[in-house]
């Protein structure tokens, strides 16, 4: 799946130094939505999304949101490996359309806050697979 979507053109229609805010519009607009907050109402983007109220299953609708918006594929585990909005802006901007971004967010995924959160996934995906 990559395909240029209307989205994806407009990004590329705008200076590079504009994309990384035109895709953070969309992303937090896709997550408002599924909170059913108001575009006036700011949604924090360093907290971990289930202590926004989500749901595996509302992050994987998110997920197949994005993906038809954008036009690429966007692995299942990047979300729960990346549990923030801004951390998956990160992801989004380097591995998804790396093409369209300058690399400044890449380097991060070996944050130890990244790595304490994939320990966590993978403890909490190992004890739902044992039970």
């Amino acid at each position: 799946m990559s395909e240029d979507t209307p989205v994806v053109r407009e990004l590329q229609e705008l200076p590079v130094s504009e994309r990384r805010e035109a895709l953070e519009s969309l992303v937090c607009r896709e997550f408002k939505a599924t909170l059913l907050m108001t575009e006036a109402e700011e949604l924090p983007l360093d907290r971990n999304y289930f202590s926004l109220g989500f749901t595996s299953l509302r992050i994987t609708e998110i997920k197949q949101r994005l993906e038809v918006l954008l036009g690429r594929s966007i692995s299942a585990s990047a979300l729960f490996d990346r549990p923030t909005v801004a951390q998956l802006l990160d992801y989004l901007c380097d591995e998804t359309l790396g093409e369209f971004f300058d690399g400044s967010a890449r380097g991060r995924e070996d944050a130890p806050e990244l790595k304490s959160h994939r320990a966590m996934w993978e403890e909490v995906l190992a004890d739902l697979y044992r039970g």
